[in-house]
């Protein structure tokens, strides 16, 4: 049944008259009661989402998340000993910003008590111990230096020679923030598409999050099967198995990353003391051979998920299916295939589903093994990349509009040509 709120005048009333006045009112205490928790999720979801889109069409840097302003830096300069001494009061001032001017700059400051100025820039003017300049327009990259020269005078010495820097510069000025403008722009996505190494970012990410996901599924299905059996040390063999899903990503990553060190690690040490090879193996600095070790970790990592929902249904199979078809002389394999598998399919449709969702969403993971490096880089470390090291957030943003859009379609053509459970 659509929502209320979708429904005209004429279908309402026909709904009442269906559902009848207690069923009406318990529709719609339901919807109440939702609304709140629909309302919550949509904004936690697509604020950020709209955030997103909104950033992918900016032309805008890291460093332009905040509207440009003048920066004022305070320097003195020379030394007092005695009433007469001169120093130098240096302003050195500069714009925030790389291609926007900031006009309207104002900055103020405090004359130190006893400096009497004796040179003053003609930006400036002092009216009693208020320092203020003005300036109609800051230049995108612009800095310059405006110089005072004050005289100390008695009353300065008996004050105890104070730091002019003691006293705080306020400046403002006005300038338009990309990040709010309505100036749109599709070079980001230009740039995405264009660049040299997109494909080959899309085919490792297919490859890392297929390879991931359908090793995570196996073992989980193995380790289910394995575990299906009553036996001594089910629990405890049970509980070492949810090792490597609960322990912290960064520890078990910096594991990996000691055992398979080509010089130290103790994977090479016995391969080598063994004769396996003649030498030692760079597992995640070798080109295709990162991308395969950054798979086996991740399946290694997620396959106890799998295991413990492929393990909850296997435990919820009837038992008559299995011991007729033991009467009728049936393999173990031919129960697993004929019986066990073909009621398993939902579950494992499901898991693969969330398993490459989150995995196509994975950037820890390779960040901690290999930086991205040796053939590694996925989508999720491109936008890292994009957005923080070299500074084009507009740019990063677009790359996870593309993982958007492809998971969108991923998850479309799952729900429209993927397996179904009977009944579904």
């Amino acid at each position: 049944m659509d929502t209320p709120a979708r429904l005209s005048a004429e279908e309402l009333e026909a709904a009442r008259k269906r559902t009848g006045p207690i069923e009406w009112r318990e529709m719609w205490l339901a919807f109440s009661m939702l609304a709140p928790t629909v309302l919550i999720v949509a904004a936690v979801v697509l604020l950020p989402l709209a955030a997103n889109f909104w950033i992918s069409v900016k032309p805008i840097g890291l460093a332009e998340l905040r509207p440009p302003a003048p920066i004022v830096r305070e320097r003195v300069r020379g030394e007092i000993a005695a009433a007469g001494d001169v120093i130098r009061v240096e302003y050195r001032v500069r714009s925030s910003s790389q291609d926007r001017p900031v006009t309207d700059v104002i900055f103020n400051d405090t004359l130190t008590e006893g400096l009497v100025p004796v040179t003053i820039p003609e930006e400036c003017s002092i009216d009693g111990a208020a320092i203020e300049c003005r300036m109609a327009e800051l230049p995108p990259r612009e800095r310059f230096t405006l110089i005072f020269e004050l005289e100390a005078t008695a009353a300065y010495l008996d004050a105890g020679s104070p730091n002019p820097r003691d006293t705080e510069v306020e400046a403002t000025g006005r300038s338009e923030n990309v990040l709010t403008s309505f100036e749109f722009t599709l070079e980001n996505f230009r740039k995405v598409f264009d660049a040299r190494e997109f494909w080959t970012v899309l085919w490792v990410s297919f490859v890392y999050t297929i390879g991931g996901t359908a090793g995570a599924l196996l073992l989980g299905l193995f380790a289910a099967q394995l575990l299906n059996s009553s036996f001594r040390g089910r629990g405890i063999l049970r509980g070492l198995f949810l090792f490597p899903y609960v322990s912290p990503v960064i520890a078990v990553a910096f594991t990996w990353v000691f055992l398979l060190d080509p010089f130290s690690g103790t994977v090479n040490a016995i391969l080598t003391t063994t004769g396996v090879t003649g030498e030692t193996i760079n597992f995640l600095g070798q080109r295709g051979l990162a991308l395969t070790t950054v798979i086996a970790f991740e399946a290694w990592r997620y396959f106890p998920l799998s295991f413990l929902f492929i393990l909850a249904r296997m435990q919820s199979l009837s038992s008559d299916l299995f011991e007729a078809a033991e009467m009728d002389g049936a393999s173990p394999f031919q129960k697993f295939f004929f019986i066990s598998l073909p009621q398993l399919v939902g579950i494992v449709s499901t898991l693969f589903l969330l398993r490459f969702i989150w995995t196509f969403n994975k950037f820890d993971d390779i960040f901690l093994l290999t930086g991205g490096a040796s053939g590694t880089r996925t989508f999720t470390v491109n936008v890292y990349e994009q957005a923080f090291a070299i500074s084009n957030l507009g740019a990063g943003a677009a790359v996870a509009v593309v993982i958007f859009f492809v998971l969108a379609i991923f998850v479309f053509g799952y729900f429209r040509f993927g397996p179904k459970e009977e009944g579904m």
